[in-house]
């Protein structure tokens, strides 16, 4: 006679191997590509709290997404959003909160756009990913005056993107694709198709600020274990020759994957036990030439969860939630003095229509982190 236990085993496993093809494409299971060097993730209990410095004013039509930060010419600091439903940036004040303009509006036009996503900033260079515009567009700060886009005859439907500067002027921009299938553009590609997730380009800047921009092509692992199936958000550290690049498909363990700044994979993700809803924005808190930590948005319920790891060894430190932060998708960090902040701080989008805002001193005191981020 068979024995009941294992009957059960093997129908739940059955159960769940059926739940991943009804979502994703066919493939098997991936295998456990946890980091050997990333610490045991602690209990949810161990979470700590950490009470917001402000939440900004709530406007529920913007759809908020991506943050960056941009330190403006009067001292101050500039927290700039994308709003995707209203196809605008949002310019609030990073020390207090407060709403200060909106820019754009919806067009294919320089100075327009449609289904905004990510932002990064260069100097006093905003990018812009449009998803539906299929492009980067870059504007002058503070004018917000448009420079010129790229991208268009690659891209598919670019979300996330980080820029790296590899000499004078001169930026290796690593833009995430993460385009889909089906009639609901929900079903995942051929996995052959997976080299694409992530396109590099190389953007070269005169002294009028006027871009030339060179296609380096794309990578991505194609595997079925690795593959970046659903991708949005991306970080780098070059002082480790490193960009963690996030995987949002709960289906298969949403988790972080790593690649070198080639844009090879190095074989081993966040724990993926630690992530319980999609993992979402990433940033790096660079305190020195070699320390710092990374800092992780989980979009759990109903709070956002936001991981800390050590940024050389990637070792997990611990995590923590705001009182009221929720359904987060971007994150920004500025770790520079501010009146308000005179150890920086993370911001983060709440519940898609707000901003909040982390002491980074409270966030380091509540997890007991030491070393050169802590003064």
């Amino acid at each position: 006679m068979s024995n009941p236990a294992v009957m059960c085993k093997r129908l739940l496993i059955a159960l769940w191997c059926l739940a991943l093809v009804a979502g994703c494409t066919t493939a098997p299971a991936p295998r456990d590509l946890e980091s050997p060097v990333a610490a045991a993730p602690r209990g949810i209990s161990d979470t700590v709290v950490v009470t917001e410095s402000y939440i900004s004013e709530a406007d529920a039509t913007d759809e908020l997404d991506s943050l960056v930060v941009w330190p403006n010419e009067h001292g101050g600091a500039w927290i700039i959003g994308t709003a995707k439903a209203t196809h605008q940036l949002v310019v609030f004040d990073a020390d207090s909160g407060e709403r200060l303009r909106e820019v754009g509006r919806k067009g294919s036009a320089l100075g327009e756009f449609n289904r905004p996503n990510g932002v990064a900033v260069f100097a006093d260079i905003l990018f812009v990913v449009e998803r539906d515009n299929h492009r980067v567009q870059m504007l002058s700060l503070p004018t917000f005056a448009p420079l010129g886009s790229f991208g268009e005859t690659e891209l598919r439907s670019p979300y996330g993107l980080w820029l790296h500067e590899v000499a004078p002027g001169v930026l290796e921009t690593y833009v995430t694709d993460s385009f889909m299938e089906g009639a609901k553009f929900d079903v995942v590609p051929p996995f052959a198709q997976l080299d694409q997730r992530v396109r590099r380009y190389r953007v070269q800047l005169d002294d009028d600020a006027k871009p030339m921009v060179a296609s380096l092509g794309s990578f991505g692992e194609t595997a079925p274990e690795a593959a970046l199936r659903m991708v949005e958000s991306i970080g780098g550290d070059p002082a480790n020759d490193r960009l963690l690049i996030a995987e949002e498909d709960t289906r298969v363990g949403a988790t972080l994957r790593e690649y070198d700044l080639a844009g090879r994979y190095r074989q081993r993700s966040l724990p993926t036990a630690l992530f319980r809803g999609e993992a979402e924005g990433v940033v790096l808190w660079s305190c020195s030439v070699d320390e710092g930590f990374w800092i992780a948005a989980d979009q759990t319920n109903p709070l956002t969860t936001f991981h800390v790891f050590d940024r050389a060894e990637l070792v997990y430190r611990g995590s923590f939630t705001g009182g009221t932060t929720m359904h987060t998708d971007g994150i920004a960090l500025h770790a520079a003095t501010t009146p308000r902040f005179p150890n920086g701080a993370l911001f983060a989008v709440h519940d898609d229509k707000a901003v909040t805002a982390f002491d980074l001193r409270e966030i380091a005191r509540a997890l007991k982190l030491s070393g050169d981020c802590v003064h």
